[in-house]
């Protein structure tokens, strides 16, 4: 195995794409985009906030698999579809880092997103070793 590994979430990988989930390189990991897909299903759900508590939910089960916490996140990209969205964000985003004095930094952008999402979240995260990847929960 190379020094990089790539990082798959079971249920919400790109499909037949050759593009990972993310990828882990030593304690560093990226996220590709992560969307509000339900896991059990593979489909982005209508409700945008079904579609945002799945993307946490998926950002959360992707450290999980990288060995790591939602605490080793450094920094969040956040695409939404439209800005009315934004709240709903928010909402989820004080759910998993509740203390205003440790969050990541994260930036939004409003773009064009594909097959009904209305937000993706990307991320870079700094783990506190380099263990292989963990089997998926």
């Amino acid at each position: 195995m190379g020094r990089r590994q790539s990082i798959e979430i079971p249920g919400v990988n790109h499909g037949s794409t050759p593009i990972p989930q993310g990828a882990k390189l030593g304690r560093i990991v990226f996220s590709s985009a992560i969307a509000g897909a339900d896991p059990k299903t593979g489909k982005i759900p209508e409700k945008p906030e079904r579609q945002v508590q799945l993307a946490f939910e998926n950002v959360r089960r992707f450290m999980e698999i990288c060995g790591g916490t939602t605490e080793d996140i450094g920094r969040v990209t956040v695409y939404l579809e439209e800005e009315r969205y934004r709240d709903l964000v928010n909402t989820e985003w004080v759910k998993m880092f509740p203390d205003p004095n440790s969050r990541p930094a994260r930036h939004s952008i409003v773009t064009r997103l594909r097959n009904g999402a209305i937000v993706q979240l990307e991320l870079i995260a700094v783990l506190d070793s380099d263990e292989g990847l963990k089997t998926a929960p």
